[in-house]
Parts: C-alpha cells; structure tokens; sequence
C-alpha cells in the first residue's frame, strides 16, 4: 500500500481539525507602512494583542504614508520604534531597508507590490534585505491581497501532528498548497485558518 503523500496527509488533518470551511483570507492592508511593518514587526509576537492595535495606530496616526514614498517621507522625520512602540532595533532596520528597496524599484501602492510578487527575481530582491526569508515574502504577498502559504513555526507544528517530516521551507509550502486543492480551497484562506487554530487566534 503507498504511504500518503505530505498533502494528502495535510487534507486530511485540515478537514479533521477545522471542518469544510469556507476559510476566509484576512484581507490585508491597503496601507502600505501597515504593510511593511506587518511583514517587519510581527514574527514571535503575539499579533491580536500586540502587533494589530499598533498597525491600526500607525495607520490612524500616519495616513499619508498610504504610500511607500509617504511612508519613506515619514520615516525621514520620524522615530519609527516610537511610532510603533517598540523597541527593537533590528525589526525597525528591516522596516526601513524594505522601505527602501520597494521605494528604489518604484513599488508604492497595495496593487504595485502585488503585481511585483510575480517576478521569481524580486522575491529574490526582497530575500537580499536583513531579516527577511521566504516566509516573510510570502507573508508580504498576503498582505498585499496574493493567496499564498506562509510557512510558519505554528503550521509546522499543524503538519507534524500528522507525521509530515521537517522538509524545507518550499517544499512544505508546496504540500500545503497541494492540500488546498485538494480541498477545494484558497490557500491563504487555509493557511489563516490553520494558523488561528494553532496560534490560539480562533
């Protein structure tokens, strides 16, 4: 008898833990500071509690920075750490170095930086920046309203509750993109439900 393959085991877990859906996807910003400081600030943090009230305050606080080069112009003038309360200068580096590089390669609005994501050698670009890995520029995609799986420590867990081995970030994004299809779902729709439910988000 051949084994189950890693996305069918993953089918199977998601319609057993989580039922058939339909799994919305979060949506994103249209906001482009609240975007790339999602993609910046949000890692081993906890996001309803901690990281969601400062992006809707950095949204409120800071509209014209809609824009990457209004968030690029606010950031010339402005302590970031602040505005966001938090103090970890590393995070705030990547803020800034994403800031720059979207800025350098004329990304600027929500469907810009959508419609870049296509390109196999900008997500390599986006790689380049200090702090960011192949989970983060797919978490950006999502962000941007893209349906991708962002492979995190919680959907790791999710698969090895099912006996899918440790593989490599694009793999395990592949079993769960494959999983999706299976079921006949989005994959960011599956991924955030599968995310809630791990994180305690639910």
């Amino acid at each position: 008898m051949t084994a189950p393959t890693p996305a069918r085991l993953l089918a199977t877990h998601v319609q057993d833990a989580l039922g058939d859906g339909p799994f919305a996807a979060p949506g994103g910003w249209t906001h482009m500071g609240a975007v790339i400081c999602d993609a910046s600030f949000h890692a081993r943090r906890k996001y309803r509690s901690t990281v969601l009230p400062r992006l809707l305050r950095l949204r409120a606080d800071w509209p014209d920075a809609a824009t990457v080069r209004g968030f690029r112009a606010r950031l010339a003038g402005h302590d970031l750490a602040a505005a966001m309360n938090f103090n970890s200068p590393r995070r705030v580096a990547t803020a800034h170095a994403l800031t720059d590089l979207l800025f350098a390669r004329g990304v600027d609005t929500r469907q810009d930086l959508h419609n870049w994501l296509d390109h196999r050698d900008h997500r390599a670009a986006l790689q380049g920046v200090k702090g960011v890995g192949p989970k983060t520029v797919d978490y950006l995609g999502n962000l941007v309203g893209r349906s991708q799986v962002a492979v995190d420590v919680h959907l790791r867990t999710f698969a090895a509750h099912v006996g899918v081995p440790n593989l490599p970030y694009e793999r395990l994004r592949t079993a769960y993109e494959e999983a999706a299809v299976l079921l006949g779902h989005e994959p960011a729709g599956m991924e955030h439900a599968v995310w809630r439910r791990m994180s305690g988000a639910a």
